[in-house]
C-alpha cells in the first residue's frame, strides 16, 4: 500500500518539476567519492525537509509508527523542491534516470529509519 502511494508521490514530483537532464561532460569524469560528496548535501536537504514535515504533523505525535508511511508520502509534495534537486543532482552526476532510481529504491527504503532517527536527534 505504501509503495503505491510513494510511487504516486514520485510521479507527481516528476511531472510537476519537468524533464530530467543528462550529465555534463566534466561531471561524468568525477570519482565515486566526488559524486557522493556533491550529492550528499542534496540528499540531506531533501531528508531534512521530509523529517521536518513529518514531525510537524500532529498525527506523528499521536501515532508515529502507524501513520509514518502516510506522513512520508504526504511530505513529498511539500518537499518537492529539495526532492527534485536531489533527483536532478543524481541524474547530473550519475546519468539520466539515476536520480529516480535512487529516490524510488534506496532512498525511500531507508527514509522511515531516517525520519525516526531525525526525531531522536531533535529530542536530544
Amino acid at each position: 500500500m505504501i509503495i503505491a502511494q510513494l510511487l504516486g508521490a514520485a510521479l507527481v514530483v516528476n511531472v510537476a518539476t519537468g524533464p530530467l537532464t543528462g550529465p555534463a561532460a566534466g561531471e561524468a569524469s568525477l570519482t565515486i567519492q566526488q559524486k557522493a560528496a556533491a550529492t550528499e548535501p542534496l540528499v540531506r536537504s531533501a531528508t531534512d525537509c521530509i523529517v521536518h514535515a513529518v514531525t510537524s504533523d500532529p498525527r506523528f505525535a499521536s501515532e508515529p509508527r502507524t501513520a509514518l508511511g502516510d506522513l512520508i508520502v504526504e511530505s513529498i509534495r511539500a518537499c518537492r523542491t529539495p526532492v527534485r534537486a536531489m533527483i536532478d543532482g543524481y541524474d547530473r552526476y550519475y546519468g539520466d534516470g539515476a536520480g529516480e532510481a535512487f529516490f524510488m529504491g534506496p532512498y525511500l527504503d531507508g527514509l522511515p529509519t531516517l525520519v525516526l532517527a531525525g526525531t531522536t536527534k531533535a529530542a536530544q
